[in-house]
């Protein structure tokens, strides 16, 4: 089968292979096609080892598809079910799944270090357990969450990962208050979730804030009811909260510069929320006194905060009721083939989300 690889970290293109095979299929796992993915900016990040990453290994988290066999002792899917792939399921055992935070769950990760695929040369990984840039993956059968038949396919894949990320982070995590203020630190696909969650919950000011002028202008399109460039964060600060800062700043960037700023902007008691996912050697420096003194929250939001599976349906039900937008994330399309097309779209910031059809 077809599957884009990345051969050694470090490397900024994919080589698109058709010698590759799915891997580890049997009892409690399935066999899924995948039919749409999306780009996420964790693939880059593992790409460029910002995020520990085996290598070799096939990109892709946030997918869609059917499945085409289950194995035995899987009793909730068969063989034709639409599937959307969850890359941290819940075993539901642990201490972190028994205290209802389900999003802490390990047991996704420790898939990482298993092999996904292989090719004649060897074993091949698969990005975060999963490696939905392939035309088949075998996963365990919790990464397999079903779907409504009324969804289609590219939209499974970003409440896969990015709309249930940026969405749970101002909804579950946030608890963004009505009439309240935000700030949004770069504007992606993730990020234009969280301004779309935080309009769902009343927020009366959303700066939205990106250097590229195209992300801006979705911004606005999506809820923002300003959006600047970096430059001009601080005459926003002013004009909106008369330089006090804002109530909510989501960081969206995995940065420890940007999350910096937002802790700037955001007011004494007020709550930064970061959402981004960065490097394991790079800090951020907040000192002591400051900590004490401006008792802001400072909250870190994984996977969205909350219950992935009721997070999906919650986000199904928003969407079928047209309290979101989910088709428009979608600004690009490109087939597996041309999947570095997709990569430079993501670099540039043209792309709020690529989907790579399979």
């Amino acid at each position: 089968m077809r599957a884009a690889v990345q051969h050694e970290i470090g490397q900024d293109k994919l080589e698109v292979l058709d010698d590759v095979e799915a891997v580890g299929f049997g009892p409690g796992r399935v066999r899924i096609r995948v039919r749409a993915t999306g780009l996420c900016h964790s693939d880059l990040s593992a790409m460029s080892g910002v995020l520990p990453q085996p290598a070799p290994f096939v990109p892709g988290h946030e997918g869609a598809g059917e499945i085409l066999e289950v194995g035995e002792g899987v009793g909730h899917l068969k063989a034709g079910d639409r599937v959307v792939v969850c890359w941290l399921p819940a075993c539901g055992v642990c201490p972190a799944c028994k205290r209802g935070q389900t999003e802490l769950c390990l047991a996704g990760f420790m898939n990482a270090g298993t092999p996904n695929f292989k090719r004649p040369g060897g074993d091949v990984f698969g990005f975060a357990g999963t490696g939905t840039f392939a035309e088949e993956v075998v996963v365990d059968a919790g990464c397999a969450v079903p779907i409504p038949d009324d969804v289609p396919f590219d939209i499974a894949a970003l409440i896969g990962c990015g709309v249930t990320t940026g969405l749970g982070a101002a909804l579950n995590t946030a608890d963004v208050e009505a009439g309240s203020s935000v700030a949004v630190i770069g504007c992606g696909g993730v990020g234009i979730s969280a301004i779309q969650g935080a309009r769902l919950r009343g927020a009366a000011e959303i700066v939205a804030v990106d250097p590229v002028a195209s992300r801006r202008e979705a911004a606005l399109r999506f809820g923002a009811t300003q959006a600047v460039s970096p430059d001009e964060l601080p005459g926003a600060k002013q004009s909106v909260t008369a330089g006090e800062g804002f109530d909510y700043v989501f960081e969206v960037v995995g940065r420890s510069a940007t999350a910096r700023t937002a802790y700037e902007n955001t007011r004494r008691g007020g709550t930064l929320v970061v959402v981004g996912a960065g490097a394991m050697d790079d800090f951020l420096q907040l000192n002591m006194f400051e900590l004490f003194f401006d008792e802001k929250r400072i909250l870190p939001s994984m996977y969205g905060g909350g219950d992935v599976l009721r997070s999906y349906e919650r986000t199904i039900a928003l969407w079928r009721a047209g309290r979101i937008d989910l088709e428009s994330l979608i600004t690009h399309r490109v087939p597996l083939a041309e999947i570095n097309e997709a990569l430079d779209q993501m670099r540039t910031g043209v792309a709020l989300r690529t989907c790579i059809e399979i």
